[in-house]
């Protein structure tokens, strides 16, 4: 089975991830720099450095489908929770809307992620 045709999905899931990338260390800057600064890397690093062979043409650290679920799971906690927390209710609620949207569109990419084909051995 190869890779689904995830056009709308990936849309969703970047615009999540942007949602993510700016709400936390927006929620985190009040409370120290550094954890908003380390929150950026983190969320933005930790894709980029691991990821599943065949859902990213360069895989510096190859992990099963279940390590990028999680890796995208935390993306769109992130968003969801330090959007409420950084912003009021008129633009918490779309990112909110946004990574439910998110979860929805990604089930057939996850489907595929944990296939057996999708496992690092």
């Amino acid at each position: 089975m190869g890779r689904p045709d995830d056009g709308t999905a990936s849309a969703m899931r970047f615009a999540t991830e942007l949602v993510a990338w700016v709400a936390t260390p927006w929620a985190l800057a009040g409370h120290s720099w550094l954890l908003a600064g380390l929150s950026v890397l983190a969320l933005i690093g930790l894709p980029t450095l691991f990821s599943t062979p065949g859902d990213k043409a360069n895989v510096i650290v190859a992990v099963p489908g279940w390590a990028t679920i999680l890796l995208v799971l935390l993306q769109i906690a992130a968003a969801v929770t330090c959007s409420w927390l950084a912003w009021p209710a008129w633009a918490a609620v779309p990112a909110t809307v946004l990574a439910a949207g998110t979860l929805v569109t990604e089930r057939r990419r996850w489907r595929w992620l944990v296939s057996a084909n999708r496992l690092v051995r």
